[in-house]
């Protein structure tokens, strides 16, 4: 009877104590400012000031660009990879590292006011509706872009655009012009340079960054390599500079057995996490080299470094960057980002191999420049130690935390690629041009090479072609090549053979050839036999 009665009268006592807390609610608002609201949080000095600039300053000042000074300020104020990213430009930094991007999937090159079309991306739009390589491009839709002296920023907004969309794109091929409607798409950005087999039973892979699709494309590469009958591997990480930690973490649970640490992250308001191995690896006992220069960093640290901890790979090349900070990236209210430090990582040993930025973002950035000056790129005894905490491996190995990771065997840098009239034709575009023009003309004679090692073999820089060169670079670009000098002559044979094969085989052709040449590549294949 009693439970009864209380069922009867509960929801009467509860529409009581409701009005009574709302009532007594109602008073104390009437005793507090009426100001419309509750609570206030209390507005910060920084933004009081620009408050006050936008309705009191003597001009009219934009208030947004202000406020962006005095965000990337406060953030040189922490370290040097909490960044800000304008609205305009997130998207783009995001496409990188989400592995694709929307529209049509050309590469193209402005020469004397004509857009060429260098490369068709493989399994994008333009490849999709027939734009090949060569072709010239004429109209974006309705407007005219030949001889209209365009910028590459202004032809990128023309054809880019929203997936789905149509754009007709018309170009000159073969003395005629041609209408070629295509629709916008996603267009992958591969993160995977070349995956071949660079000896016997060694084979080769390049990575240039971890974005969301690194690792299916690893994975991809390494079973095509084992069955082609690799028995050990070469992993470049070279200017691999980062990117997804999760990325370089799954790669390396395919390199180490059992539930091995590969690394831990850790901040004032991060507690600490461990990644491990979770799965039997797919390449767990083959010899393994990782080749690393001072554009490796970040993730590919990450990667390197658990190698090495473990004892389970040999590290080429010269010391890495040492970025050993974790960032998570925000969105603003006005669509812009803010990628803020948030952790260190340190390696399975409890090496944090961030360089010190103790001295400032100007100094911390001069720090590659330094290593040349301090001849640190040119011989292992210039790299210091001394006041770096001590490691020691299974194998009794030392290592060392902060500054980057030191590599097991150092190669030296090429100091004979500094040649100075190559460097010109380089920087200026010239020899680009040129390849490409010439590549254009011999299309059928360079299309009789099934592969690029039998172009390696068999394809010679002829005299007649350095000449065209020389002339070329001299009538377009006031550049003076020298190739009565043999070494100079070599070396413009060795670009013009590597800038061919990436017209034909594109980033797998490159690196096949200028392989060939690289003193990084010739120790790692030295150490596998």
């Amino acid at each position: 009877m009693r439970n009864k009665k209380l069922q009867v009268w509960l929801p009467l006592l509860l529409s009581i104590c409701m009005i009574a807390g709302m009532f007594i609610g109602y008073r104390i608002k009437g005793n507090m400012p009426d100001n419309g609201i509750f609570f206030v949080e209390k507005e910060r000095p920084v933004q009081q000031v620009l408050d006050l600039i936008k309705r009191k300053y003597v001009d009219d000042e934009n208030i947004d660009s202000l406020g962006n000074l005095a965000i990337q300020t406060i953030l040189s104020k922490l370290d040097p990879h909490s960044v800000y990213i304008p609205a305009q430009q997130l998207q783009m930094v995001n496409e990188d590292l989400e592995g694709q991007f929307f529209g049509i999937g050309i590469e193209f090159n402005i020469i004397n006011d004509t857009v060429n079309v260098v490369n068709v991306l493989p399994k994008g739009p333009s490849e999709k509706a027939g734009l090949l390589i060569g072709d010239q491009i004429i109209k974006v839709g309705d407007s005219v872009v030949a001889g209209k002296k365009i910028t590459s920023q202004q032809l990128r907004k023309l054809i880019g655009g929203d997936a789905g969309q149509k754009v007709t794109i018309t170009v000159f091929r073969n003395g005629k012009e041609i209408p070629i409607p295509i629709t916008r798409g996603p267009v992958p950005l591969y993160s995977l340079d070349a995956a071949y087999m660079i000896a016997d039973t060694v084979g080769y892979i390049r990575l240039n960054k971890f974005s969301e699709t690194t690792y299916k494309e690893f994975m991809q590469s390494m079973e095509k390599l084992q069955k082609e009958g690799m028995k050990s591997l070469i992993l470049d990480l070279r200017d691999n500079g980062g990117g997804i930690l999760t990325q370089a973490t799954n790669i390396a649970d395919e390199f180490l057995n059992d539930k091995k640490l590969i690394t831990y992250t850790e901040g004032a308001h991060s507690p600490k996490k461990e990644y491990l191995c979770e799965k039997d690896g797919l390449f767990e006992k083959g010899k393994l080299i990782v080749l690393i220069n001072e554009g490796t960093a970040s993730a590919s640290e990450i990667l390197t470094g658990a190698l090495q901890d473990w004892d389970r790979a040999t590290v080429v090349g010269r010391r890495s960057f040492g970025k050993g900070l974790v960032q998570e990236q925000y969105q603003l209210s006005d669509g812009a980002g803010l990628r803020l430090t948030v952790a260190k990582y340190y390696t399975p040993l409890g090496r944090s191999i961030q360089k010190s930025y103790s001295q400032g973002i100007e100094v911390y950035e001069h720090d590659l420049i330094n290593r040349f000056k301090d001849g640190e790129m040119t011989s292992a005894d210039s790299i210091k130690h001394t006041n770096e905490k001590k490691f020691t491996t299974a194998s009794g190995k030392v290592l060392y935390g902060g500054g980057g990771i030191t590599p097991d065997v150092f190669v030296p840098y090429d100091t004979t690629l500094f040649n100075k009239n190559i460097m010109a034709a380089l920087m200026s575009g010239v020899l680009n041009r040129f390849v490409f023009q010439n590549y254009l003309r011999h299309e059928k004679e360079f299309k009789q090479y099934t592969s690029a090692k039998i172009f390696d073999e068999k394809y010679t820089v002829s005299d007649q072609v350095l000449n065209d060169l020389k002339n070329y670079a001299a009538t377009n670009d006031s550049i003076h090549l020298n190739i009565e000098n043999k070494l100079e002559k070599s070396l413009l044979q060795r670009q013009i053979k590597v800038l061919t094969a990436r017209e034909i085989w594109r980033t797998e052709g490159f690196y096949e050839i200028n392989n060939t040449y690289d003193s990084a590549v010739a120790k790692a294949l030295e150490l596998m036999r």
